[in-house]
């Protein structure tokens, strides 16, 4: 039983600015069910102290600045069933805001320093701080955590442990870089400052140190995994990840179907599943009320629950929102970001208000409310490594619409002819990013919302999807145990 630290800055359902959380949140129970022996490491945020029980300091943690203190603690956070651990440092962590920004969305000066932190404390944890439990394997997730590839590689150069790393990239995109001359901050060797390390166009790159450093590095769809290795998803890195590419696997994100099932779900009006989901019809009317949208039946409802970037597709959407409300449709949107996206949506709606509904921010409750009451979930990314909210729409029968592209090209199923007469279709797969093609998606989606027998039918083979952890888990649990064994 392979002894896994998994290592995130974000941990559901106590402290979640997207995906990542719900990644971190539900792959430790899945971990244990296929045989592993998980625990977690988490940065001391707010959310994250106040959970803390039966609480116990570990061992303190050395700045490799002057001023300040942090120690490692060890106790219980509701929902998990193994011992987490806490890297307890107030002057870096006990802050308002989100876990990387200011309230006003300003990104922290000291996210260097407060990210390396992590990984040093992962290497502490590595070299056997606690004396109770030590990892086999350390799996840090994004770029907050890649540090700590980089720190447990230097004490293996050490012969302070033998752990082996294990790094997934959620999303390449984001990759952690910071000025060059805050290397000194990091508490790894000189060395590290290199092309064959940190070292990324004249800065340092989080990312990049858990490509480089990793034993093995993971991605949340198969599709993900082949894109990065080409100029267009690389985002600078694709040549590092070709060299690599043998240590590199794409494992599809799972959903917690204890969360996000339609079955079982307090937050919406009518609980349905895909043997009756007359339900579906009461959170719809209750969804078109909650929005002060027009409460009509016949309308098909869109939803989006996104960050408002143009990574996300949502430029296409607005392009063709006339094509949308002219066809009869309605269109409620759930996310913050960029400002001109935002203003952008805050406009139609007010030129629209009972076809247009918008909410700013992240309101968890509203988001199961959404996929819920609407017809269709719009996910046109740009690029896309997995995506959770198709998967999230399948669930609850409010079909897809993506563009084929990362995890999104690798769990629907588009309504071509052939896979509506074999009852495999689930949502509608445009190809190229073009305006065009998506609006050619859109047309697919109003033709069949024309024939609800057919929508009834691929609705429930939506539903029928099951895209649980426990695959995933398995494959990762092999990697820890081919790591391991070395």
């Amino acid at each position: 039983m392979t002894r896994v630290l998994q290592v995130s800055a974000e941990l559901y359902p106590l402290l979640k600015t997207g995906g990542l959380a719900d990644v971190a949140g539900a792959l430790p129970a899945a971990l244990a069910a296929a045989g592993a022996e998980p625990r977690l490491l988490v940065p001391g945020f707010p959310a994250i102290r106040d959970a803390l029980t039966q609480e116990c300091a570990v061992a303190p943690v050395a700045l490799p600045w002057s001023e300040g203190r942090a120690a490692l603690l060890r106790g219980r956070l509701p929902g998990f069933d193994m011992p987490v651990y806490v890297l307890d440092a107030p002057g870096l962590f006990d802050r308002p805001g989100n876990p990387y920004a200011d309230a006003g969305d300003i990104a922290y000066a000291d996210n260097h320093r407060r990210f390396a932190l992590l990984g040093l404390a992962a290497a502490r944890l590595a070299e056997g701080v606690d004396p109770a439990w030590r990892p086999e394997v350390v799996h840090a997730h994004d770029w907050h955590a890649g540090l700590a590839c980089a720190h447990i590689a230097a004490s293996r150069a050490r012969r302070r442990t033998e752990a082996r790393t294990v790094f997934t990239v959620h999303n390449l995109a984001y990759q952690g870089l910071f000025s060059a001359d805050h290397f000194c901050d990091l508490g790894l060797p000189a060395t590290h400052y290199a092309v064959e390390g940190l070292e990324f166009y004249g800065q340092v790159s989080f990312m990049k140190a858990g490509l480089h450093f990793a034993d093995a590095i993971t991605t949340v769809s198969p599709s993900y995994a082949s894109e990065i290795q080409a100029p267009d998803q690389g985002c600078g890195l694709d040549g590092l990840l070709r060299h690599r590419a043998s240590a590199l696997h794409g494992i599809l994100n799972g959903v917690d179907y204890g969360v996000w099932s339609p079955a079982h779900d307090d937050a919406i009006a009518a609980r349905y599943d895909a043997d009756d989901a007359s339900g579906k019809a009461r959170c719809k009317t209750a969804l078109q009320s909650e929005c002060g949208l027009a409460v009509n039946p016949d309308a098909p409802l869109f939803g989006i629950v996104s960050r408002l970037t143009e990574q996300k597709g949502l430029p296409l959407v607005l392009e063709a929102l006339t094509d949308l409300i002219e066809s009869g449709g309605q269109l409620v949107i759930l996310g913050s970001g960029d400002a001109r996206l935002e203003a952008a949506f805050a406009d139609a709606a007010a030129r629209h208000p009972s076809r247009i509904a918008r909410r700013i921010g992240m309101d968890e409750g509203l988001a199961h409310r959404i996929y819920a009451g609407s017809d269709v979930v719009l996910v046109p990314s740009r690029f896309e490594p997995c995506g959770l909210t198709q998967l999230y729409g399948l669930s609850y029968g409010a079909l897809p619409l993506v563009h084929r592209v990362g995890g999104l090209g690798d769990t629907v199923v588009d309504t071509t002819l052939e896979d509506l007469a074999a009852g495999t279709a689930t949502g509608f797969v445009f190809n190229a990013f073009t305006a065009d093609a998506y609006r050619r998606a859109l047309r697919r989606a109003f033709a069949l919302w024309g024939r609800q027998t057919c929508w009834a039918g691929v609705r429930t083979a939506a539903m029928r999807q099951r895209f649980g952890w426990d695959a995933a888990a398995r494959r990762y649990v092999e990697i820890y145990a081919g790591l391991s064994s070395h």
